[in-house]
């Protein structure tokens, strides 16, 4: 069957055509991204802004339309962090239904971290053992572990890249260079906020394979020189602790409208680098890990297993 997956994250507005059944690897057919930067539309008194839901309004009437001139069976449609934390995002979600037809479904950040890890475990394989997964995206930090399919401890906290960005790093968001002590007070609070979840985390057991998803983790590894994009999912890809750090201190003193046009970064999300790395090396520490393996598939993957799953039970 082929399934057209729409996920409405803190930065982009993604459509992923698929075609799959359960058993067999899902075929990318056709991919495309709107760039809404939904999180910044949203203002100090937490509610998405018009423009912004105007501007989420078109990106799922745009993916509808190409949804069902690719002749999908069916379009999961879904919203993370930004959205579901909008103190309005239950009507924003209501006048999108209303609009567009697409009932956008709210996902929260445990089950982010289940599904992430679901797909993860496929991946993998069982030869992973037990596997610990963390996924930085913009709004949140998702982290899982377990042995089996669905992991036996799944959280979220609020350490997006995105989100500490502009609560720590105003100025990279206009194409500077990042503060060295907000990023040393970043750390600090990224550590605090870790400890417990790093606790829960381990005592669950020590993982045997530490495994990294999504594109701030990709974007880190291909800094520290993990093989690129281009050279195709199943090259073997890691970030190190001891790479990792050496990215720090090269992302620290560059200014991020410098640092988007280096190869393996977006430009839309250059300014987010800093942040994202001090929060990827806190997240490591958290759980003492030396290094973790790049996972191709992420939330979106997990989305599409769990639905054929589901059929398949049917």
């Amino acid at each position: 069957m082929r399934l057209g997956v729409l996920d409405v994250g803190s930065n982009t507005v993604h459509l992923v055509v698929v075609d799959a059944h359960r058993g067999a690897h899902p075929t990318p057919m056709h991919d495309d991204r709107w760039v809404l930067k939904l999180a910044e539309h949203v203002g100090k008194d937490g509610k998405l802004s018009k423009a912004g839901e105007k501007a989420l309004l078109n990106a799922v009437q745009q993916a509808k339309r190409q949804a069902a001139d690719r002749r999908c069976d069916e379009l999961l449609a879904f919203v993370t962090s930004a959205i579901r934390e909008a103190d309005n995002g239950a009507a924003v979600l209501r006048r999108v239904r209303e609009q567009t037809g697409v009932e956008l479904q709210v996902v929260t950040g445990e089950d982010e971290a289940r599904l992430t890890f679901l797909a993860v475990r496929r991946w993998f394989g069982w030869s992973a053992g037990r596997v610990l997964v963390m996924d930085i995206g913009g709004g949140s930090l998702e982290l899982a572990a377990g042995v089996d399919e669905d992991p036996e401890v799944a959280l979220s906290v609020p350490l997006g890249a995105g989100r500490m960005t502009r609560q720590f790093l105003p100025a990279a968001e206009t194409g500077g260079r990042p503060d060295l002590r907000a990023l040393a007070r970043l750390d600090e609070y990224a550590e605090e906020v870790l400890a417990p979840a790093g606790k829960e985390l381990l005592g669950a057991g020590e993982p045997e394979f530490a495994v990294a998803t999504s594109k701030t983790f990709r974007t880190l590894a291909r800094l520290a020189g993990a093989a690129p994009y281009a050279a195709g999912l199943t090259v073997p890809r890691e970030l190190t602790a001891t790479g990792l750090t050496q990215v720090i201190g090269f992302v620290s003193r560059i200014e991020s409208a410098a640092l988007a046009e280096l190869e393996g970064v977006s430009a839309q999300r250059a300014h987010q680098v800093p942040a994202g790395a001090v929060v990827a090396r806190a997240a490591m520490r958290a759980v003492d890990v030396p290094f973790v393996r790049i996972c191709p598939w992420a939330l979106r993957e997990g989305i599409i297993l769990r639905r054929l799953d589901q059929l398949e039970g049917a």
